[in-house]
């Protein structure tokens, strides 16, 4: 299932949130001061955090849950104050030092970091798996190649954002590119919400889903659209 496109994407990102933004990230994902545009960045993030966890159960408790490219552990943390056991996997082993430092010493025991693949069965199965900004930068074909491997081991739901396609997000792709490429992250791949739904159809390991609630957000440079999974 992961071909050679998913791959070297993997590669990519692997070394741009491990290396490249792993300060710009730890700042990001804290309180200190940021850039104007970073603010807006950390604003979506926030609320797209927020209504993800609120797809989810209030009571965790005795339930499993995947933080698929958890980064540095917002959303574990919160899911393991409603009870829930976490596993976090990220491609980064630097984002993940700073989650395993954030996290409050009486949680620390409901969440299991680790640096790999989302989509290694070594993690076993999940209630609910959450895939946050974690399969934007995959080109739609194989991003539901992706959700279709969480899904197969997934129960009750799995939440995840997508690109939409928009004018807005064009243009800001096209300023990013006079970036020096040093400056820049790996690329998102925008896909339009109807394709995605038909590509979603159309796998026959997706089958048992349905897609259930949807929700954009666009604050400034920040631009993504949560969608629900749920069995059918």
């Amino acid at each position: 299932m992961q071909g050679e496109t998913y791959q070297e994407r993997r590669g990519e990102i692997e070394a741009y949130f491990d290396r490249t933004a792993a300060d710009a990230w730890a700042r990001l994902t804290s309180d200190a001061p940021v850039s104007g545009i970073r603010a807006t960045v950390r604003k979506g993030r926030d609320d797209m955090r927020a209504t993800l966890l609120s797809w989810l159960p209030d009571d965790l408790s005795g339930r499993r849950i995947l933080d698929a490219g958890c980064g540095p552990g917002m959303l574990s943390i919160e899911a393991a104050r409603r009870g829930a056991e976490v596993v976090a996997v990220d491609l980064s082993p630097t984002l993940l030092d700073l989650a395993r430092e954030r996290i409050p010493a009486d949680l620390a025991g409901r969440v299991t970091f680790v640096a790999g693949d989302m989509l290694s069965p070594e993690f076993g199965h999940f209630d609910h798996v959450v895939a946050m900004d974690s399969i934007i930068h995959y080109r739609a074909e194989d991003a539901v190649r992706v959700i279709a491997g969480l899904a197969a081991r997934t129960s009750r739901s799995l939440v995840f954002t997508f690109a939409p396609r928009t004018k807005a997000l064009a243009l800001m792709h096209f300023v990013g590119g006079f970036f020096p490429r040093s400056d820049r992250a790996p690329s998102i791949e925008p896909v339009r919400e109807e394709r995605l739904y038909e590509l979603i159809a159309a796998d026959p390991d997706l089958a048992r889903w349905r897609p259930g609630r949807t929700r954009r957000i666009a604050v400034g440079f920040y631009t993504s659209q949560a969608l629900e999974l749920v069995p059918s």
